[in-house]
């Protein structure tokens, strides 16, 4: 499975539920992890479940008539945080490297409101992150 496959699975926000409820409290049933989420019923847990199951991101355990459900460590959404957590060391990294590169006068966003020539010069949260200035 790819990463792009635990990207998917993870989409919706009543699956996360399902995966958080699983990760808290263990194997449950369809009717426990409706219990803990609250705002969807029971055939819509079920739905999801599926989803997850056909995913490979829990695996179900029969019981007479009753089934249960628990995550799957080797499924899809490892795969999603392995690539996320690659994406965050690496970003660590870069904004390592560059703050060391970076004269300590520059480094702060309250200098910034010292010097009237670095004014303009405030931190954002545009695409480039928030340690882009406002001046391009």
């Amino acid at each position: 499975m790819s990463a792009q496959h635990g990207f998917d699975v993870l989409a919706d926000g009543v699956r996360r539920d399902i995966l958080a409820v699983l990760a808290e409290h263990g194997e449950c049933s369809s009717g426990e992890i409706a219990r803990h989420i609250g705002r969807v019923q029971r055939n819509t847990i079920s739905s999801h479940l599926r989803v997850l199951r056909a995913a490979g991101a829990v695996a179900e355990r029969r019981d007479g008539r009753y089934r249960y459900y628990s995550l799957d460590p080797a499924g899809p959404t490892r795969d999603a945080l392995i690539f996320l957590q690659e994406l965050l060391a690496s970003s660590l990294r870069g904004l390592g490297s560059s703050s060391r590169s970076e004269p300590a006068s520059t480094a702060t966003a309250s200098d910034s409101s010292d010097d009237p020539s670095r004014r303009s010069r405030k931190l954002s949260t545009s695409r480039t992150g928030p340690w882009a200035s406002s001046e391009e």
